[in-house]
């Protein structure tokens, strides 16, 4: 198996990764900046690109050139895990910016599409290739102030309805959950106003309270669901309700 995985170089991303490369599953890992912690301690095991998923032109360029083909070649089962993300504008309607929504639609939406759509055409030969969108409990219940990321995760988890009536053989799909973790994105969650955010006391609290878990606690559950023949079984899931 490889595996691939998007913002690798800290947070989810890069917890996902080192356990994927603890098990030693190759793994590309795309993100603007490479991650030298992982490259220090699994060396070729991981092969980095420096990529700003933000831009789709960028995006597309690195397609046509081949690396992500030629690098899955060898393998005889794949996995796609677009972790990628961004939490911002976090503001009503009227406040968010033009510059803010686009950027979020770029990286939480186009992104995937386009990677999930490069990653089935380079499997067509594998027995069985699996794509995760890291998805959100937003995308299922929407918050003040949050309209863009409620609306971005909610693409995803949609995407991912529609591969499976697709029936694409021998892919499986899942729009996941990890639910609530302690990354930058929660730092910036907080660093709100509760004039833009109204739900900021609650996110305050599971910070204070010790209610968010941690990425590498979060990457240790969720990889062994992503690997096992219970993964794909349902087009969207919730890693909280996972045993």
């Amino acid at each position: 198996m490889k595996a691939v995985v998007t913002g690798h170089s800290k947070g989810l991303g890069a917890a996902i990764a080192s356990a994927l490369l603890e098990r030693g599953i190759p793994v590309m890992g795309i993100s603007r900046r490479a991650n030298s912690d992982l490259a220090q301690r699994h060396g070729e095991q991981l092969t980095e690109v420096e990529l700003d998923l933000a831009h789709g032109a960028s995006v597309a360029h690195w397609l046509t050139c081949g690396d992500l083909s030629r690098w899955l070649a060898d393998a005889d089962t794949a996995l796609l895990i677009n972790n990628a993300g961004v939490v911002t504008p976090v503001a009503p309607p009227g406040k968010q910016g033009a510059a803010a929504v686009a950027l979020a639609v770029s990286i939480n939406v186009a992104a995937p599409l386009i990677m999930a759509d490069a990653f089935v055409s380079a499997t067509q030969h594998m027995p069985d290739r699996r794509i995760v969108h890291i998805s959100s409990g937003a995308a299922r219940k929407a918050y003040a102030g949050w309209s863009v990321y409620c609306a971005t995760k909610a693409a995803l988890d949609h995407h991912a309805r529609a591969m499976i009536e697709d029936a694409v053989p021998n892919l499986r799909v899942c729009a996941l959950a990890p639910g609530v973790i302690d990354t930058d994105m929660q730092t910036t969650l907080r660093g709100s106003s509760q004039d833009n955010f109204p739900s900021l006391p609650r996110f305050e609290a599971l910070k204070r309270e010790g209610g968010l878990t941690s990425p590498e606690d979060c990457a240790a559950r969720l990889v062994p669901y992503v690997l096992s023949d219970a993964f794909g079984q349902a087009a969207t899931a919730d890693l909280r309700d996972i045993d």
